[in-house]
């Protein structure tokens, strides 16, 4: 039976993507307690899998580099496992490594040289979590739950702390996360900003000493006036400011999440705090959202599958079933 004393984890993607892959180091970690697990991801991206216990090293990577990382002496690994399809990744994974697990990728070639070569679910047909478990899978590897992990440190929780506090937000109950956009280039994905304003104004009626936090990237400068000119001294803009890291510390000090579908909400769920989460009819949540979340409300755009577009606005998910999802999960708390 095979027992890896040392593995290599590649994965070169999105904030989403890295932390999509945590169920499959923390399978290998669980089957395999002794091994030694190096992670290798995308420089801006690999600062995700730091500190999570079952991680020994942490590093950078990309499909440019690989070519040039030979790995005559650097380490040597008994195990590695490849996400995606950068064929330079899987190259660079089989001279490093005794064994190689990946997808199958377009060269037969490479794909005769794996010791797993595995055939990838075709998207949106199941959950993207399970896209990924296959790879463990193959080695007759069972998961270790479906959930995401993300670690934040000690020190990283007192930074967002004495951040907090020097925008005198200590006192403010509850702290609700906000983020606004995803992706540039996938704006129909966002709810607009005036359906935001509403879910917050409405949520200020019940808890009149809540405090909002624009958290995520750089947002469009004409809808952080439209939430500042609605709310004034309630919203707090920390989007565009943070580090991945400080976001997801900041995020773990929250009573409430509620954003769109995007890297950050990943992180929000691998964090497991309270949180809605609103999925465009192309990317349904049912396929995205946090898996074994004890406290999610999804809330999924109303167009079926056949009448799914780009054109579809997120304006059709009404402010009344975002607000009362948040209602809902913050009266558990307070009341």
């Amino acid at each position: 039976m095979l027992q890896p004393k040392n593995i290599l984890h590649i994965n070169v993607t999105r904030i989403g993507d890295t932390l999509l892959a945590t169920p499959v180091i923390r399978a290998m970690a669980h089957a395999w307690p002794e091994a030694n697990i190096t992670c290798l991801g995308h420089p801006g991206r690999v600062e995700l899998i730091e500190n999570q216990p079952f991680v020994g090293k942490v590093g950078n990577i990309t499909k440019k580099t690989a070519p040039w990382l030979r790995g005559w002496f650097g380490p040597r690994y008994d195990l590695a496992v490849v996400h995606n399809f950068d064929e330079a990744l899987v190259w660079y994974a089989l001279r490093v490594a005794d064994k190689v697990v990946a997808f199958r990728q377009r060269d037969e070639r490479l794909n005769s040289r794996l010791y797993r070569c595995v055939q990838r679910p075709v998207l949106d047909t199941v959950h993207a979590v399970d896209v990924q478990l296959p790879l463990i899978q193959s080695l007759g590897l069972a998961p270790d739950g479906r959930q995401l992990s993300y670690q934040v440190t000690a020190s990283e929780k007192a930074a967002a702390q004495q951040r907090l506090h020097q925008h005198g937000l200590d006192a403010r109950r509850p702290l609700i996360g906000l983020v606004l956009e995803s992706f540039p280039t996938k704006p129909y994905r966002d709810w607009p900003v005036e359906h935001f304003v509403q879910a917050c104004q409405q949520v200020s009626l019940r808890y009149p000493q809540a405090q909002f936090i624009l958290l995520g990237g750089d947002v469009t400068p004409a809808k952080i006036q439209a939430m500042r000119t609605a709310l004034g001294e309630r919203v707090t803009v920390f989007a565009g400011q943070l580090s991945l890291r400080e976001s997801g510390a900041v995020m773990s000090c929250l009573d409430l999440y509620l954003g769109v579908d995007t890297g950050p909400t990943h992180l929000a769920g691998a964090l497991q705090i309270p949180m809605v989460a609103m999925y465009h009819c192309l990317h349904r949540g049912y396929i995205l959202a946090p898996l074994d979340h004890p406290a999610l409300r999804v809330l999924e755009h109303p167009a079926s599958n056949e009448d799914a577009s780009a054109q579809r606005s997120m304006a059709e998910i009404s402010v009344e079933s975002v607000t009362s999802s948040m209602l809902e999960l913050l009266a558990t708390r307070y009341g």
